[in-house]
C-alpha cells in the first residue's frame, strides 16, 4: 500500500514538460437514427473521458471520479449553459452549406491545453460526416483548412467576425476557466485520499484519468 501511495505522489507532481488538456467533442446529427440522440458531447481530460453529455435531453453520464467531484462547483453550472450556447451554434452550421442532398453530420472539437509553464491556448476542430477538415487556432484567429471539405466552411467563418468571436471566447475564457476550477477539485481529492488508505478502485481512476493535470495548478 505504501507503494501505491508513493505512486500517487510522483503523478500528482507532474513531469517537466508535460502539457495537459480539457476537451469537448460534439457530434450535431439533424437526422439521428431511432433511439439516438442528435446532439452529443464528450468531455475529456488529457485524452480521459470523464463525461458523456446528450445535449439534446440535458442528459449527463458521469465516467470518471472527476465529473462527480465538479457537478457541484459554479464553473459546472456555467459549463453546462456554454455548452447549450455551442450546441445552438453548431446545429445551425448544418444548415449552411449549399446545394446538400443528404443531411450533414457535423462534428466539433474544443480545446484548450495548459503547458508547464501554465501557458493555456484554446483551438477547434471541424468535421463533416466524421472527416475533420478544419482547425482554427483561437489565439492568432487563423483558420487552416486540413482536407478539401472545410473549404467552403473556412470561405464562410473566417470573415464572419461574430462566429470567430465566440469560438475565441469559448476557448480562450471559458474553456480556459473550466480547466483551472477542475484542476483545483483535482488536488482537493488526493487531498482527502491521504486522510486514509486510498482504495484500489480509486487509484485506478485516478490514474487512468490523468492526475497529472495537477503540474498547471
Amino acid at each position: 500500500m505504501g507503494f501505491l501511495v508513493l505512486l500517487l505522489i510522483v503523478w500528482s507532481s507532474g513531469t517537466p514538460g508535460d502539457a495537459h488538456s480539457l476537451s469537448y467533442n460534439f457530434n450535431i446529427d439533424p437526422q439521428p437514427r431511432p433511439g439516438q440522440p442528435w446532439c452529443e458531447v464528450q468531455g475529456q481530460v488529457d485524452g480521459e473521458v470523464f463525461l458523456s453529455y446528450d445535449c439534446g435531453h440535458a442528459k449527463i453520464i458521469f465516467t470518471s471520479p472527476l465529473g462527480e467531484e465538479v457537478k457541484t462547483t459554479k464553473a459546472w453550472e456555467t459549463q453546462i449553459k456554454t455548452l447549450g450556447d455551442i450546441r445552438d451554434q453548431l446545429r445551425d452550421f448544418t444548415l449552411e452549406k449549399p446545394m446538400v442532398t443528404d443531411p450533414l453530420t457535423l462534428q466539433a472539437r474544443m480545446t484548450c491545453r495548459c503547458e508547464d509553464d501554465r501557458h493555456i491556448s484554446g483551438s477547434w476542430q471541424f468535421g463533416l460526416n466524421g472527416q475533420m477538415s478544419l482547425h482554427f487556432d483561437s489565439e492568432n484567429g487563423h483558420w487552416r483548412v486540413d482536407h478539401p471539405g472545410g473549404r467552403w466552411m473556412k470561405e464562410k467563418w473566417e470573415n464572419d467576425r461574430a462566429v470567430t468571436e465566440f469560438l475565441k471566447k469559448v476557448s480562450m475564457g471559458d474553456c480556459r476557466a473550466w480547466l483551472q476550477a477542475f484542476m483545483v477539485r483535482w488536488e482537493k481529492m488526493l487531498k482527502t485520499s491521504g486522510d486514509g488508505a486510498p482504495t484500489k478502485p480509486l487509484i485506478c481512476a485516478l490514474l487512468a484519468s490523468g492526475l497529472s493535470l495537477l503540474g498547471c495548478l
